[in-house]
């Protein structure tokens, strides 16, 4: 069993920046790959960014690219969602999800973590 937990949301202007974490317990992390989801009320959960394995393949929503940067820490079981240039339309609730490869279910979930953007 694998948890995960997100850290590092808050009320941010825009413009601003924040780091989100999301550190995994087990000793399985490096082998998966691992995806940043926001979700708003009454609006389906988006897919925000994801990182392979081997970090050597990242992917982004169009609405993030050149502003958010995915980055993984296989030592810290961590992986970190990194936002820049926010806007209020980024605000969201931010869960950071599991799976074995690109083509496999997720298999974990986090809490989420609220991230908050005034103008």
């Amino acid at each position: 069993q694998v948890q995960l937990v997100e850290s590092g949301g808050g009320s941010v202007q825009a413009g601003g920046s924040l780091r989100l974490s999301c550190a995994a317990s087990g000793r399985t992390f490096s082998s998966f790959v691992m995806d940043w989801f926001r979700q708003t009320p009454g609006k389906e959960r988006e897919f925000v960014a994801g990182i392979g394995s081997s970090e050597s393949s990242t992917r982004y929503a169009d609405s993030v690219k050149g502003r958010f940067t995915i980055s993984r820490d296989n030592a810290k079981s961590t992986v970190y969602l990194q936002m820049n240039s926010l806007k209020p339309d980024d605000t969201a609730v931010y869960s950071c999800a599991a799976r074995r490869n690109f083509f496999a279910q997720y298999l974990y979930w986090g809490q989420g973590t609220q991230v908050t953007v005034s103008s």
